[in-house]
């Protein structure tokens, strides 16, 4: 089992269409231009409409800063992500200055996103691990450290034990086609 891994700080940030922030992208799979999954690390930097993504499910948590008000909702660090319609486009109204959110969109198959403080037997085709403030990944017998904001991910994952050891939050992603 091969795991692949990505850290924010080893992206450029890109500025989003309507100005109103920057995003990270930690992985967009199968393919770039033809994704069934996008994760990344975006930057709320003023209040306005998130990008409508007809179509698309998309998870959010806010990871640094002091929040955001999504339909009227509040998100704060340590709060489980949201899960929403990414056709809807949201206004999003900052708490007190600008936030980090991790982003999760799926627009084909099935995701699940979860807590990561428990063992994961993967059995799906796709399974990843977003840490906020890094750890440790064990796979079977093998570990990976972990950087804050790093997304880790495996394509046909045996079924072994997967354990995250770290601080702050965390989530398993497990991804099918169906």
């Amino acid at each position: 089992m091969s795991w692949s891994r990505v850290s924010a700080a080893d992206v450029q940030p890109q500025a989003w269409k309507n100005k109103g922030g920057t995003t990270r992208e930690l992985l967009a799979w199968p393919h770039a231009h033809d994704w069934a999954l996008r994760v990344s690390v975006g930057r709320v930097e003023r209040d306005g409409p998130f990008s409508a993504f007809p179509g698309v499910h998309r998870w959010l948590a806010v990871v640094a800063g002091r929040g955001l008000r999504l339909f009227d909702w509040p998100q704060n660090v340590g709060d489980e992500p949201l899960r929403f319609d990414g056709g809807l486009a949201p206004e999003a109204e900052l708490v007190d200055g600008p936030c980090e959110v991790f982003n999760v969109m799926e627009q084909r198959g099935n995701l699940e996103v979860e807590s990561a403080h428990h063992v994961l037997l993967p059995r799906t085709p796709w399974v990843g691990l977003f840490t906020v403030q890094g750890g440790l990944l064990e796979h079977g017998h093998r570990a990976m450290p972990m950087a804050p904001l790093t997304l880790a991910w495996c394509e046909s994952p045996v079924a072994q034990s997967c354990v995250f050891t770290g601080e702050g939050q965390a989530w398993w992603l497990t991804w099918s086609p169906e």
